[in-house]
C-alpha cells in the first residue's frame, strides 16, 4: 500500500480537470499541464477531489500508484499557485540582468553568458537574485539546475551561483609551512 497514493488530492475551484483515458489536462490561471496517466493506474473524479487508485498487487503497481499521485499533485498546485526558485549570485563583478525575455549573465568569463528561457518560464531578476517562476515544477528546477551550473560555487572562496539558502562547504587554502617543517 502507497501512503502518499492513498490521499485524495483537492482540487481548488479555479482549476479544472479533464480526464480522457490515459491522459489528463490540468488547467488553471498558471496555464495547463497535460500528463499521462502512468501503467497499472487509474483515476476518479469525484466533486472536487481526484483518487488514484493502483490496478494489480505487484511491486511496479505501487511504485506508480504513489508516483502518479505525486505528479497530480503538483500539476493542481502549478497551474493554481506556480513554482518559484530562487538563486543567488556571489562574487566581485558577478551581474545578471534581463535583456527582453533572455537571462544575461557576467560571471567572470570573457563573454557575457546568455540563457533563454523555455516556454512558460518567467525569470526576474532583482539585485543579486535571480527568481524563476513557473507552472511545471519539474521544469523550473531544471531550469535552476541549468543556470547553477553555468558557475557553480567554488569551494575556497564561495564564488558562483548557489540557490538560495544553499550552504556551500569551505575548504581550506593553502597551508603556511610551520616553523618546524621542511
Amino acid at each position: 500500500m502507497s501512503k502518499v497514493g492513498k490521499k485524495p488530492i483537492a482540487v481548488p475551484a479555479n482549476v479544472t480537470v479533464t480526464v480522457n483515458g490515459n491522459d489528463v489536462l490540468v488547467k488553471g490561471k498558471e496555464g495547463s499541464i497535460a500528463l499521462a496517466v502512468l501503467p497499472y493506474t487509474s483515476l476518479e473524479q469525484k466533486d472536487n477531489e481526484l483518487l488514484v487508485t493502483s490496478e494489480g498487487g505487484h511491486k511496479q503497481a505501487n511504485a506508480n500508484w504513489g508516483t502518479m499521485r505525486a505528479l497530480l499533485q503538483n500539476a493542481v498546485n502549478g497551474v493554481a499557485s506556480g513554482f518559484l526558485k530562487e538563486l543567488e549570485i556571489q562574487g566581485v563583478g558577478f551581474r545578471a540582468s534581463m535583456e527582453g525575455n533572455t537571462l544575461v549573465l557576467n560571471l567572470g568569463f570573457s563573454h557575457p553568458v546568455k540563457f533563454q528561457p523555455p516556454e512558460g518560464i518567467k525569470i526576474s531578476v532583482e539585485k543579486s537574485f535571480i527568481k524563476i517562476f513557473g507552472a511545471n515544477r519539474n521544469t523550473v528546477g531544471q531550469v535552476a539546475a541549468q543556470i547553477r551550473s553555468l558557475k557553480k560555487p567554488e569551494p575556497y572562496k564561495g564564488k558562483g551561483i548557489r540557490y538560495k539558502g544553499e550552504v556551500v562547504k569551505m575548504k581550506a587554502g593553502k597551508k603556511v609551512a610551520g616553523a618546524t617543517g621542511a
